[in-house]
């Protein structure tokens, strides 16, 4: 099927000739008259409206480098001058495989200024998930990071029978058949400029807002990876909706970290440049810490797990300094906390409270924001739920977390909380220009000029995703309150049901479990089966100083996985956690596992959201032997 024909029928499935009155539901209140309609345009009219020598930055050799406006948008063109040199045409496709850079960003760019259909690949992903995406999107063209990244793909790329050539990022030391560097590619769209000054101008000209610009591949939790068409339109909307609720400015600096194959720092990629903004790339996931001291960004874009995972960073570092430290570090969280919820309700806050509040911050939440750099303005958590307990401490130690709500197919954002309108435990309201109802079986439905074009090639999945007076249908469970700000309870696919009959949403009761110190990571299973339990990847520095306190001998993973000891202490932890549960909902059995899960393991996907069939098909030994130790005990 060719594009033209693709894009035609997904548009004819989703809005059938007897549903045509609907389609008023996705128009747009224009912000502006001159806004921008494309993701060109975007780019064009931000860098002359704001013109930056600091636009993207990047550290390489141990300095921060900078790229200009001007550079950035030159650059871009002769990006997508080169692949017009080399055949490509509107409408065609190809393939990006890298870790986030300036050369991401420049070469999504260009594919933007020439009509050209990108699909990212997440860096993560197994060599046969790859070629099905390649193979899938029908990529002429495939740009990589480096030469690691071919040997790695090598077997593979002989099964993709669309693919022409390899552009690197970093050119290898020896030479790859069929394979060019991206300076090479820039240098033939560069000399095709000199030749043709206005053939860009004609490309990007002949881009209309409804074309599609991206393929983003779901992560395949719940099957096959499907191929989002996400248009011009759809991306450019969502920046500047999104844009009409925050409060950016070009003074708001960026550390970019999460990986811009996913469309949430993709679509806040476009944000930062559309707003003026300096952007910083983090080095790694790995460097981002050492990356955030030396940026010092004012507004940092994350996942709810690198809240988590800093917030028991500082924990286990004032465990390790002493006993006093660590009661100390717990009481100021206790005060950040009561102070937040003080906040969230409206509350005045008491006298005693404010100067609790006080020695806290000074000798725990100032150390907290240093973490960050010191100087953030407000952060935005997405992709998964975010904890009440850690939007409590944050706010608490006077950094605010903005979570908002989104997937793929909304390109992503469709709801958030802001600095003007926030409440406690919800994602928010909907965004400009977005609408959200709830179904009858509590499924949230969507609306809006946000909202995909359909999946490539798969018109029935399409047609699924839809209902039929042509809302998408988000999979997701949740509610709308009385003031507009919708709270999610579960995914509609993740709940399960016990032999009793009970259906169980297991996010929340993971969530109530993760507010034990001693957890790190927490899959609640038990479809089908009598009660439901837990799979636990404990914080293995809590236990060790916990078994210091208590002078057992314990000093690998395995062993504290094993110990009665351990076990126990757990155990007793879930049941003071989940004490407010239905009987049917509470955990009857754990089981301890010594690895963490991982996206390189398979069990989360690349944003860190668990894959639960991935987990009980990896983990179905340990599963079982949970509940027959279970029958083995009642009989």
């Amino acid at each position: 099927m060719n594009q033209e024909s693709s894009v035609e029928n997904r548009e004819s499935i989703r809005h059938p000739p007897s549903e045509v009155q609907n389609q008023k539901t996705a128009a747009r209140i224009p912000l502006h008259p001159n806004e921008p309609k494309t993701l060109a345009e975007l780019f064009i009219k931000a860098a002359e409206k704001h013109n930056r020598a600091d636009a993207l930055n990047f550290k390489t050799g141990g300095e921060w480098k900078r790229i200009s406006s001007d550079e950035m948008i030159a650059r871009a063109q002769h990006i997508a001058l080169g692949l017009y040199s080399l055949g490509l045409r509107k409408g065609d496709r190809i393939a990006l495989l890298a870790a986030n850079s300036p050369e991401w960003t420049l070469t999504d760019a260009g594919c933007q200024f020439a009509g050209i259909i990108d699909a990212p690949i997440y860096t993560t992903l197994a060599p046969n998930a790859i070629q099905y995406i390649v193979n899938d999107a029908g990529a002429r063209i495939l740009f990589l990071e480096n030469a690691e990244c071919y040997e790695r793909l090598r077997e593979i790329l002989s099964e993709c029978p669309t693919l022409e050539k390899i552009v690197f990022f970093e050119p290898p030391d020896v030479e790859i058949e069929n394979s060019m560097s991206l300076s090479k590619l820039e240098a033939a769209g560069a000399k095709l400029k000199e030749a043709n000054p206005n053939l860009i101008k004609d490309l990007t000209g002949a881009i209309a807002s409804q074309d599609v610009a991206t393929l983003i591949y779901t992560s395949g939790t719940t099957g096959e990876p499907k191929g989002v068409m996400l248009t011009h339109s759809n991306l450019v909307s969502n920046v500047l909706d999104v844009g009409a609720e925050h409060t950016f400015s070009p003074k708001d600096k960026p550390l970019s970290v999460l990986p811009f194959s996913h469309v949430f720092e993709r679509t806040g990629m476009y944000l930062y440049i559309q707003n003026g903004m300096a952007v910083y790339y983090a080095e790694s996931i790995e460097r981002a810490a050492d990356n955030l001291l030396e940026v010092k960004p004012t507004l940092f874009v994350a996942v709810p797990r690198i809240f988590e995972k800093a917030y028991a960073r500082a924990k286990v570092k004032a465990a390790q300094l002493s006993p006093l430290k660590e009661q100390i570090f717990d009481w100021a969280i206790e005060v950040g906390k009561e102070y937040a919820l003080r906040i969230e309700r409206g509350q005045p806050i008491p006298r005693l409270l404010a100067v609790k509040h006080s020695i806290a911050d000074r000798i725990v939440f100032s150390k907290l924001r240093d973490f960050f750099g010191g100087n953030l303005s407000f952060c935005i958590s997405g992709g998964a739920a975010l904890p009440e307990d850690i939007s409590l401490i944050f706010t608490g130690a006077g950094i605010a977390i903005m979570q908002g709500y989104g997937l793929t197919e909304t390109s992503p954002v469709v709801t958030t909380n802001t600095g003007m309108h926030a409440r406690l435990g919800t994602v928010g309201k909907p965004i400009r220009n977005v609408q959200v109802r709830i179904a009858e079986d509590g499924e949230i439905e969507v609306s809006g000029a946000n909202v995909m074009l359909g999946y490539y090639n798969k018109p029935e999945a399409t047609r699924e995703a839809f209902t039929a007076d042509g809302w998408f249908k988000t999979g997701d469970i949740g509610t709308l309150d009385s003031d507009g700000f919708l709270k999610i309870t579960d995914r509609k696919k993740e709940l399960f049901k016990t032999s009793g009959g009970k259906y169980i949403a297991p996010s929340p009761i993971e969530q109530l479990i993760k507010a034990s110190r001693f957890v790190s990571q927490v899959v609640l299973v038990g479809n089908e089966r009598n009660f439901p339990a837990a799979l636990i990847v404990p914080n293995f520095e809590q236990l060790g100083n916990y078994s210091k306190i208590k002078n057992l001998d314990i000093k690998s993973p395995a062993e504290f996985c094993s110990h009665p000891r351990i076990i126990d202490l757990i155990e007793r932890q879930i049941t003071e956690l989940t004490q407010n549960l239905s009987h049917y909902e509470k955990v009857k059995k754990i089981a301890l596992l010594e690895n963490e899960l991982t996206v390189e393991g398979g069990e989360l996907t690349p944003t860190l959201k668990v894959k639960r069939r991935v987990v009980d098909e990896k983990y179905r030994a340990i599963i079982e032997k949970i509940y027959s130790d279970a029958k083995q005990e009642k009989s």
